[in-house]
């Protein structure tokens, strides 16, 4: 049985990720891309789907036993694992170094105190723990195969094969290194390059000193906006600027629920929230890699925006269902592919157009098809931002004129006005200023509910919605303005958690809610980490600061988040790392930084 989710760290290579578990387990790995099939898919199975154990060898049928301390090594995304044995103490760094060749995954055993026996044990399942490989030997080396992939084990330890698995047992003593890689490659190739594991290690570390280098924030929350930018960095499929919103598939929203997302792809909305943060902290090369990768995206056809695409621009991302996977602790369906790409969000026009309005803000190299792009999404919004879409949250029910998605078509025509204004490109101004005015006047007064002081999901509707809680930071109406107030209270009486955070709407449990779909989810930590931003733009900065802090709390011991919080079970759920939840860490982080500098 997979660990819980908090018990996971990421490491990565910006092109694919692994999750490797406190008692040593790689339960989580897709090659040669985030998107790729796995070839490890115990996360959402059992071991018979595929893993990699590296540990303390234990009795046949005991629980491996966690490590009893773990670590990234200073500000990197390599991890260290430490054991306290009756034999010892021993170590497994584990790590993915930046790629240049076949993606690899090292894992190297040290030697701390004593003699400590150790068993590395590796089951490899393609095709989502699907396909049983052939797995051979070629001289010294040990290479599974299966259709197109083949992956290849390079040790200096002594392996057998044994339950379609292949192990090594050994023993490490004080300053003992033992090394473990295995290298993707097309079946169809030639044998990759053999690996130096010590220099691999040695280069991972630098890469990542290097890169951290660049960050321009330096207030108290340092250590978590530094943990969050490598987590961001790592989402980035470097060859083409694309960010993932999380590297896994299918994590519940839900235990043992019906909510299971494949979010290994670029949403616009996820990745332009990125870029902003990684603009706001000294990251101008990831937003210009970003901004090539949106432009190649949506081509010459802005005008079919989709809501997401693959890491590459891939505009089909069919879903499907994998029956032959039980879930991850018995959640199904498990789901590869996502449906919601076909969906109409007018959101994200107002997302993209912020985040290319905050790069010119910032100074980035002005890209002409750029500023072209942002006119024709204008121009298709002029005749669109008054229909009804599926909103923010993706919704599986009926279209609505959600009061967040209008309120985002306001943003996309005002950052355009901005543009305008500035001289770079000319416009429509008039006509958009009016655009501008129709859109605002139309939320005011369809979307507020006036006895209740406070803006609603939808036109017409008595709920709430989270993401309301955007409007002050968006700059639609000012933060002292009574409806904004208004509404953040009613959030906080109406969709906050016994301890505090926020869920993003109402969910009718047995039945199907407003978003077509039946059962619950957990508080939605983006949200949370909004409403300590409205609580400090309101000046109610210490109340801002404890949610904050509170938030910080729910992080694993690695720093890591997923996307929500149950607070019934009292665990992360979700996929994970969830972009989507260390962008707001970042933003907020900022905000209350700023505010403390000012005297808040």
């Amino acid at each position: 049985m997979a660990g819980r989710i908090e018990d996971y760290a990421l490491i990565g290579d910006m092109q694919t990720a692994a999750l490797v578990c406190r008692d040593g387990t790689a339960d989580w790995l897709c090659l040669p891309r985030f998107d790729s099939h796995a070839a490890f898919a115990g996360l959402l199975g059992t071991e018979e789907h595929g893993f990699w154990r590296v540990g303390p060898a234990h009795p046949s049928g005991a629980a491996p036993p966690p490590a009893d301390r773990r670590r990234y090594r200073g500000d990197s995304l390599v991890l260290e694992s430490e054991w306290d044995t009756a034999r010892g103490t021993v170590r497994v760094i584990d790590f993915m170094p930046p790629r240049d060749g076949a993606p690899q995954l090292i894992r190297i055993v040290e030697g701390v105190s004593g003699r400590v026996p150790m068993r590395s044990a590796l089951r490899m399942r393609f095709s989502y723990g699907r396909v049983v490989p052939w797995v051979h030997k070629v001289g010294d080396r040990t290479v599974a195969v299966a259709g197109p992939d083949s992956v290849w084990l390079d040790t200096t330890a002594d392996t057998f094969g044994k339950d379609l698995t292949t192990y090594a047992d050994f023993t490490v003593s004080p300053g003992e290194r033992v090394a473990f890689t295995i290298s993707w490659q097309p079946s169809h190739g030639e044998p990759p390059a053999l690996p130096d594991p010590e220099g691999s290690l040695e280069a991972t570390e630098e890469f990542w000193r290097e890169w951290v280098e660049h960050c321009t924030y330096h207030g108290p929350y340092r250590d978590a906006v530094v943990r969050s930018l490598i987590t961001l960095k790592a989402l980035t499929y470097a060859p083409t600027g694309g960010i993932v919103a999380a590297p896994t598939t299918s994590l519940p929203e839900e235990i043992g629920g019906v909510r299971n997302w494949d979010y290994r792809y670029t949403w616009l909305r996820d990745a332009a929230i990125t870029l902003s943060s990684l603009l706001r902290t000294g990251y101008r090369e990831e937003a210009r890699a970003w901004r090539e990768w949106l432009l190649r995206a949506v081509a010459g056809d802005p005008e079919n925006l989709q809501i997401m695409y693959g890491i590459a621009g891939e505009r089909e991302l069919g879903e499907a269902e994998l029956p032959w996977l039980p879930g991850y602790e018995n959640s199904t369906p498990v789901r590869v592919g996502n449906g919601a790409a076909d969906q109409l969000q007018l959101d994200v026009y107002g997302e993209v157009t912020e985040a290319l309005h905050l790069a010119h803000m910032t100074g980035l190299a002005r890209n002409d098809y750029a500023s072209l792009l942002q006119l024709r999404l204008i121009g298709y919004l002029e005749d669109h931002w008054n229909e009804p879409d599926e909103g923010i949250w993706e919704v599986r029910g009926p279209r609505r004129h959600f009061v967040h998605s209008k309120v985002m078509a306001w943003v996309a025509v005002d950052r355009t006005i901005k543009l305008i204004e500035s001289g770079d490109v000319d416009g429509p101004l008039e006509r958009w200023r009016e655009l501008r005015d129709d859109i605002h006047r139309d939320v005011c007064e369809k979307g507020y509910d006036k006895e209740r002081n406070t803006f609603t999901q939808s036109y017409g509707s008595k709920e709430l919605d989270a993401s309301l809680l955007l409007i002050p930071q968006m700059g639609f109406l000012p933060p002292d303005d009574k409806r904004v107030i208004g509404t953040i209270e009613a959030i906080q009486r109406e969709l906050s958690t016994p301890d505090g955070f926020v869920l993003r709407y109402p969910t009718a449990g047995e039945e199907a809610g407003v978003d077509g779909l039946e059962g619950d989810e957990g508080a939605f930590l983006a949200c949370s980490f909004w409403l300590a931003d409205d609580l400090a733009m309101i000046g109610r900065v210490d109340e801002a600061r404890q949610l904050f802090e509170k938030l910080l709390g729910l992080r694993n011991d690695l720093g890591l988040l997923a996307e929500e919080w149950d607070p019934r079970l009292q665990r992360q759920v979700g996929n994970f790392p969830q972009a989507f939840s260390h962008v707001p860490l970042i933003d907020t982080a900022l905000r209350l930084t700023a505010s403390s500098a000012f005297g808040g």
